[in-house]
C-alpha cells in the first residue's frame, strides 16, 4: 500500500500568487469585515489558527511536514495486529504520551476567542476544523459554560480529522485520553519519571499539532515501552493492545457521516471562510471546490501558499489571523461587542504565545 503525506502540488507552488490576493492589513480587515457581516458563514480552520497558542503548524517555514526526513505513522501500520504493528504502536504511543500534555494544556488564543465571539453572536453558523486540539471548544466553554454545552458544541463544531482527546481500541471501545495517559504511566514507570523530570526542570521537546514529539535526538529504543491492553476487551476475554488516538491517520478514511456533514455544512451556509490552512489535505480542499460549484463566495485568510491559490473564485487575504481577527470580530458584532458581557469577555481573552524556535533541546535518555 502506497500512502503519502498530502501536500500542495508543485505546479501550484511554482505558479503565480493568488488571482485575488490582499496583503494590506487595512484592506484585509475591511474585506473580511464585509464578508462576515452578511452572516450565515461556514468557517473551515486549520493548524495556522492554533500557532499563537504555542502549537506548531504542520507546514510553513518550520512545519514538521516540510522536513523531507519526517516519517509519520500510517493507519495500516498502526492497526496491524502483527509484531510489526506492535512496533509501530510502541513508537507512536511513546511519542504521543510525551507530546499530549502540552496540547492538552494549551490555551485558546485571540483568534480562537474572536471566532467564539462571532459564533456567540450568530455570524458563524458552522465551524469545521481540521485541528485535533479542541481549542475552539475550550474558548467557548471557558467564556460561556452554561450556554455552550456538549450537545451544542457537537452541533456547531465539526472535527473533520477527529480529536486527540479520546482513544479507541480496534474492537470499538472508547476511553478519554486522560485515563489512557494514566494507563500508560502505570505500565511505563520509567517514562512517567522521565516526563515528571521534564516538568520539574522546565525542559521542552518539540510538539506537533497531532501531539507527536521529536525524540530522535535521545537515541532511544521503543522496545521496552508497553502499550496498555484495553480493559473492556480483557473483560470480554480478549487481550488487545491495538489502540489509536481519536484522530484520522494518514491512509485512514474519514467516516461517511463526518464527510456528509461537512458537505451539508457548506451547502447550508451562504458563504465559506477558510482560515489558517494550506488546504493540502483533499478532505478540506474538496469543501472549497463544493462551495465554488454552488456559487458561494469563498474567502481565505492565510499566510503563505495554499492549494486554493490557483482558483480565481477565492479571495485571499495574506495576513496573520492574530493581526486582524479581534478588530474584525468587534466591527462585525457591533453594539454587542461592548454591551454583551460574554462577548466582551471573549474579545478581551486569548493568549499570544507562538512556538519558540529553540524548543527542541537535547535531553538525557531516561534509562
Amino acid at each position: 500500500m502506497r500512502v503519502s503525506v498530502p501536500d500542495i502540488p508543485k505546479a501550484i507552488l511554482n505558479s503565480a500568487t493568488s488571482h485575488r490576493s490582499i496583503k494590506s492589513l487595512s484592506e484585509a480587515t475591511a474585506a473580511l469585515t464585509e464578508f462576515l457581516s452578511r452572516g450565515n458563514v461556514a468557517l473551515l480552520t486549520g493548524a495556522g489558527v492554533s500557532v499563537d497558542s504555542g502549537i506548531r503548524a504542520y507546514r510553513g517555514n518550520d512545519g514538521r511536514y516540510m522536513n523531507p526526513n519526517y516519517k509519520p505513522i500510517f493507519y495500516h501500520d498502526l492497526m496491524d495486529s502483527t509484531e510489526k504493528g506492535q512496533t509501530y504502536r510502541k513508537r507512536y504511543w511513546l511519542r504521543s504520551y510525551l507530546g499530549y500534555p502540552p496540547v492538552r494544556d494549551a490555551l485558546p488564543n485571540t483568534t480562537h476567542y474572536s471566532i467564539a465571539a462571532l459564533q456567540e453572536a450568530g455570524f458563524i453558523k458552522r465551524l469545521i476544523t481540521q485541528n485535533v486540539d479542541g481549542l475552539h471548544h475550550k474558548a467557548l466553554v471557558t467564556a460561556s459554560p452554561t450556554v455552550w454545552t456538549a450537545p451544542r458544541l457537537a452541533s456547531n463544531i465539526l472535527e473533520l480529522h477527529g480529536t486527540l482527546h479520546g482513544v479507541q481500541c480496534s474492537r470499538g471501545h472508547k476511553v478519554d485520553r486522560e485515563t489512557f495517559q494514566q494507563w500508560i504511566s502505570i505500565s511505563n514507570p520509567q517514562w512517567k519519571l522521565f516526563f515528571e523530570n521534564l516538568e520539574r526542570t522546565g525542559e521542552k521537546i518539540r510538539t506537533n499539532p497531532d501531539g507527536d514529539v521529536a525524540v530522535e535526538h535521545l537515541g532511544i529504543s521503543y522496545s521496552d515501552f508497553v502499550v496498555p491492553d484495553c480493559p473492556s476487551c480483557l473483560s470480554e476475554g480478549y487481550q488487545n493492545s491495538v489502540q489509536k488516538a481519536g484522530v484520522i491517520f494518514f491512509g485512514e478514511s474519514i467516516p461517511k457521516y463526518i464527510r456528509d456533514r461537512s458537505f451539508r455544512d457548506v451547502e447550508e451556509c451562504d458563504r465559506l471562510l477558510l482560515m489558517g490552512t494550506t488546504l493540502a489535505t483533499y478532505s478540506a480542499f474538496r469543501l472549497v471546490k463544493h462551495a465554488i460549484e454552488l456559487n458561494k463566495p469563498v474567502m481565505l485568510l492565510n499566510l503563505g501558499p495554499t492549494r486554493a491559490d490557483s482558483l480565481p473564485e477565492v479571495i485571499k487575504l495574506e495576513v496573520a489571523t492574530g493581526a486582524i481577527m479581534r478588530r474584525v470580530a468587534s466591527s462585525v458584532i457591533g453594539v454587542a461587542a461592548k454591551a454583551d458581557p460574554v462577548i466582551v469577555q471573549m474579545l478581551r481573552s486569548g493568549v499570544v504565545r507562538p512556538p519558540r524556535n529553540d524548543d527542541e533541546r537535547v535531553m538525557k535518555n531516561p534509562r
